[in-house]
């Protein structure tokens, strides 16, 4: 590995905000001071004026690898990952097969070893008939179990009320949950069609997914983790109703956390009619008060974590009527630099920014070793430019689905270069920059979650 000198960066970093050289070799971070500027490196990179923070480890994306490589793959999505800052993911188990057992588990951590440009581990599944496999799973052989409490495909529904309950009592592993109630999204598409027929408009589906399924279901998560003391961490909060249950303070001890994505963050209900199916997803980007309460609650540390949820469908798949156009959004590219207009807007501070992209991820999945700048970890660094406006084109986007729902949006941060376990795995440049495709990721450690 080579070495790297990162000379004047405005360091963000455990609520500080400092000025510092940062020292790198073999991988980790060797050194921060006020003047390291007399040791050798292989390279320098004067960052003087640009910030330079933790990589953001992102909770949740579906990279579609095995079975939907049509749609994206380990190596598309983690090379569009770096160039948005992202230098660790967790990948969801919704793939097909699905990753329900622990041969596919161990299936997907090789094949990221061979091609992804981040960091990486990925999610054992849960479904009514693999309770066996979730009892079995060792601490490191994931980074969780994800349970679809609605709105799933394929085997992963989990409905059986006493299968739940054994999950929620039995998992060795950290439980993460998409909370919506499928019999009452039925009931409104239901009410829906016998309205429209096929014809249902976009700006319905948050109608459709409303506000009281989210409600009821991860009122139910949250009942099953304190009847059992489970360690749960509610994925993609959307409404500003749900936001009561979770408690404010800091990450550290918090036996439920919650997250929030970037396109809830950013988006509200508005924005169906000038993007349409290329801002569906499950659960629904809701109402601009439901927004602002995600807001309000990020800044107050009720919402513990943002990621992306980055799931890519194509466009012709995304050119279909309501029923038949998929949910999901490609989102790693731009997540941060969205993230930081609401530090440019006042709604978050930039230490709260990092706190919520590394550390807090970082505390709530114990990962060992990362999500920090601190001497003896590895480094994986993300240096932007908070006054480098840039509009999102789809020129630019390196997913593989090609197209972005940030189209046509100016945003006023731009990452610049991306450090993967001391690698620079990315770099901004004038046709919009360059991924190191050499640079490999590492597999994930993790402590006890339980």
């Amino acid at each position: 590995m080579s070495s790297v000198l990162m000379t004047n960066a405005d360091c963000v970093n455990e609520g500080r905000r400092f000025e510092a050289d940062v020292l790198i070799r073999a991988g980790r971070i060797e050194a921060i001071g006020a003047d390291l500027q007399s040791y050798v490196a292989d390279r320098v990179i004067d960052a003087k004026g640009k910030l330079l923070i933790p990589g953001m480890i992102d909770d949740q994306v579906h990279f579609r690898e095995p079975g939907l490589t049509h749609k994206a793959d380990f190596a598309s999505e983690s090379r569009a990952a770096v160039a948005g800052g992202i230098t660790s993911f967790m990948e969801m188990p919704n793939s097909r097969p699905p990753t329900l057992s622990l041969e596919a588990l161990e299936a997907k951590h090789t094949r990221a070893a061979e091609v992804s440009r981040a960091n990486y581990s990925f999610y054992l599944g849960a479904s009514n008939d693999n309770l066996e496999v979730i009892r079995s799973v060792q601490v490191g052989q994931g980074c969780g179990v994800k349970v679809f409490m609605g709105a799933s495909t394929g085997n992963m529904l989990v409905d059986d009320e006493a299968t739940l309950d054994a999950i929620f009592r039995d998992s060795p592993l950290l439980i993460a949950t998409h909370c919506e109630d499928t019999p009452m999204i039925l009931a409104n598409e239901a009410e829906y069609r016998a309205r429209y027929g096929e014809e249902v408009p976009i700006a319905a589906h948050p109608l459709i997914r409303s506000e009281a399924a989210c409600f009821k279901s991860s009122s139910l998560a949250i009942e099953l983790a304190q009847r059992h003391d489970a360690r749960l961490h509610v994925l993609h909060l959307t409404t500003a109703k749900e936001l009561a249950q979770f408690s404010p303070g800091p990450v550290s001890g918090k036996r439920l956390t919650a997250e929030a994505c970037v396109h809830h963050l950013y988006f509200d209900e508005r924005d169906y009619a000038e993007k349409g199916n290329l801002i569906k997803c499950n659960p629904a980007i809701k109402r601009p008060k439901d927004r602002e309460a995600l807001l309000n609650a990020l800044a107050e540390d009720r919402i513990d974590v943002v990621a992306t949820d980055h799931a890519p469908h194509t466009l012709e798949e995304k050119g279909q009527r309501y029923f038949k156009a998929p949910a999901g959004l490609p989102l790693v590219q731009d997540a941060l630099p969205t993230l930081l207009e609401h530090v440019h807007n006042g709604w978050l501070t930039l230490e709260q920014a990092v706190a919520k992209t590394s550390h807090a991820v970082a505390e709530c999945y114990r990962i060992q070793e990362r999500g920090y700048l601190r001497e003896g970890y590895w480094a994986d660094l993300t240096l932007i430019d908070l006054q480098a406006p840039y509009q999102v084109e789809r020129a630019q986007v390196l997913a593989k689905c090609g197209w972005s729902p940030f189209e046509g949006r100016r945003l006023r941060s731009r990452v610049l270069t991306t450090l993967v376990n001391g690698e620079v795995a990315f770099e901004a440049g004038p046709s919009g920059g360059c991924v190191y495709d050499q640079v490999r990721g590492q597999r994930l450690r993790f402590g006890r979650q339980r």
